[in-house]
């Protein structure tokens, strides 16, 4: 009997020492691990935001490491996007002083030549009209900027109503066709005397022809350009084409983000957002943007309405 007790005794023992030296070696490990993610985070803390918390598997502070993972990685993209949005602001504030200082200093040194009197007659009628010029085009410039702030802000509220996209259309282009015969332009227009029924803003609709009209004119160099207007089956497509220089494989991807500019040298011919308040306009009335071009042969800029377009918000800046 003795024998026996003392035997329990001596296995109690034995089996508390190994339960002792598990939990000394679980205990070692937890804290090396607690001590390891401590090390990684103050070294996060100094600026090293690369850093992650690499644990086995079977771990019981794994799960909490790849928490803190997620937490690190949604951190890592905030600061991303800020520093991307910091840059975004920096880059429209260069290009908008660049952009408006050219035209105005242009039109204060024809202006100042009026003034002072140094000019004749017949000299001083045509600064004043290149003046005049010139603060138009200003004018034009500051109101796109305004237009593309309040897209971009959230402010610019749209009122689709249903309306006949045709006569809306033609509405449209009947103040184009006088400039396309001052600049000599040939135009094709095909637009259908059936109704072409659309909810749509009619603001919002005028704008994104008008800015694609005068992009072609602007920069294109085309000597012809093609406005048309279907619909087939239920799908609603607009498309404005020429036949100018085009835009390269390079720069067709960027197309539509502001402030590019495929003419990289500096002018002050395009504010560099017009195709970015096309896209935002489109998308923001539940349509699609797309872009094909062969440099010299045709370029189209194609927009379509689905059965099931609805007002979206606009892309990211």
């Amino acid at each position: 009997m003795q024998k026996y007790i003392l035997i329990t005794i001596t296995t109690a023992l034995i089996l508390s020492l190994i339960l002792c030296l598990v939990l000394f070696v679980y205990i070692r490990r937890q804290n090396k691990e607690l001590n390891y993610i401590n090390g990684i985070l103050k070294e996060i803390n100094a600026g090293n935001r690369n850093r992650k918390i690499l644990l086995d598997s079977d771990s019981i502070l794994a799960d909490i490491g790849f928490g803190i993972n997620l937490l690190l990685q949604d951190s890592q993209d905030t600061i991303i996007a800020l520093q991307k949005a910091e840059e975004a602001e920096k880059a429209l504030m260069t290009s908008l002083s660049h952009d408006i200082r050219i035209p105005l200093t242009t039109l204060i040194g024809y202006l100042d030549a009026v003034h002072t009197g140094i000019t004749d007659a017949e000299t001083r009628e045509s600064y004043v009209e290149t003046a005049r010029q010139k603060a138009y085009a200003l004018k034009n410039y500051v109101d796109t900027l305004f237009d593309w702030f309040k897209l971009s802000s959230g402010e610019e509220i749209l009122e689709p109503l249903p309306c006949d996209m045709a006569e809306l259309t033609r509405n449209i282009l009947e103040d184009w066709i006088v400039i396309f015969e001052e600049k000599h332009i040939s135009y094709e227009i095909d637009i259908p005397e059936s109704l072409i029924e659309l909810t749509i803003d009619r603001k919002a609709y005028a704008r994104i022809l008008n800015n694609l009209i005068q992009n072609s004119l602007t920069h294109s160099q085309a000597a012809k350009i093609g406005i048309s207007l279907k619909k087939e089956k239920d799908v609603t497509e607009i498309s404005v084409s020429d036949n100018g220089v085009g835009i390269s494989p390079s720069d067709i991807k960027h197309i539509f983000e502001r402030l590019y500019k495929c003419d990289k040298s500096r002018t002050d011919r395009g504010s560099g957002i017009g195709l970015n308040i096309v896209q935002q306009l489109v998308i923001k009335s539940g349509g699609n943007i797309t872009v094909k071009s062969e440099p010299f042969v045709r370029t189209t800029f194609l927009i379509t309405f689905g059965p099931d377009h609805t007002l979206k918000p606009g892309p990211p800046l």
